[in-house]
């Protein structure tokens, strides 16, 4: 779910003797187990705060001409807020639904990453795997990395996914059915609903000077070619600013040897 919100920041995964090796960072000696009271207090947390966000998908896409059942279809199998709000969002615009769907899983494919993460730290059983992937989003993975052994990132995980999924979906049919209520929800400001909260996911996630600048060139490329390009595919192109800003990271990392070696004559 992509997008949808930030969890603190995690600590390094150790071992755990009772489930075998958990994460990649270094064990800290005398390291315990964080209390299972605590972290079902920390998934709940995410999971009830975040799942309350799917109103605003219910609206969003009842607003954008999508049916209840095409609206609750997407929250029950799809279940990745930021995907949702932006396939929505191109189909409100008028985008083709082929280019919207396209922004859509391009958005989505971070959790295929996040997914080989997490298989090394769960380590969960082969019968449940294809279960737990529809669940692999980014407060799961937040609130897994989070955990100090394996054991806790499996509740954590756990019960931050079903919490959430519980909750989004039915968020998602209140949501539906109240702008169906209501009418026409540019009329209430609604139609600002999902642009909003996904920019609220969104701007706590921008830790980096990197990643800063490359919202900002995506904005700059998505804003400045909507009045010229069909709906949807801004989306796409806005999406040449990670590469772009990776390209000139690099390239100013290998310059400063050069300048470090002219400056040592």
């Amino acid at each position: 779910m992509a997008e949808k919100t930030a969890h603190p920041a995690t600590r390094d995964i150790r071992e755990d003797p009772s489930a075998g090796t958990a994460g990649s960072g270094p064990a800290g000696a005398g390291a315990a187990s964080k209390p299972e009271a605590a972290v079902v207090r920390d998934a709940l947390g995410v999971g009830v705060a975040v799942g309350l966000s799917g109103f605003a998908f219910g609206v969003t896409s009842a607003g954008a001409g999508l049916t209840l059942l095409q609206t609750c279809a997407l929250s029950l199998l799809v279940f990745t807020g930021a995907s949702q709000f932006a396939l929505v969002g191109a189909l409100a615009g008028g985008g083709n639904p082929f280019t919207a769907a396209a922004g859509a899983f391009f958005l989505g494919t971070r959790n295929a990453f996040y997914g080989l993460r997490l298989s090394q730290l769960l380590a969960l059983p082969r019968p449940v795997k294809p279960f737990a992937a529809q669940w692999v989003i980014d407060e799961t993975t937040a609130v897994a990395l989070a955990q100090p052994d394996r054991r806790s990132a499996r509740l954590g995980f756990t019960v931050t996914g079903l919490t959430l999924y519980v909750l989004w979906n039915l968020t998602t049919l209140l949501g539906a059915l109240g702008a169906e209520a209501i009418g026409d929800t540019a009329a209430w400001g609604l139609d600002a609903a999902g642009p909003a909260v996904f920019l609220a996911l969104l701007a706590p996630m921008l830790r980096t000077a990197t990643e800063r600048a490359t919202a900002g060139i995506a904005v700059v490329l998505g804003l400045g070619l909507l009045p010229v390009l069909p709906a949807g595919v801004p989306v796409l192109v806005a999406a040449l600013a990670a590469p772009a800003v990776l390209w000139a990271r690099g390239r100013r990392a290998g310059k400063r040897p050069e300048q470090e070696e002219e400056t040592a004559r």
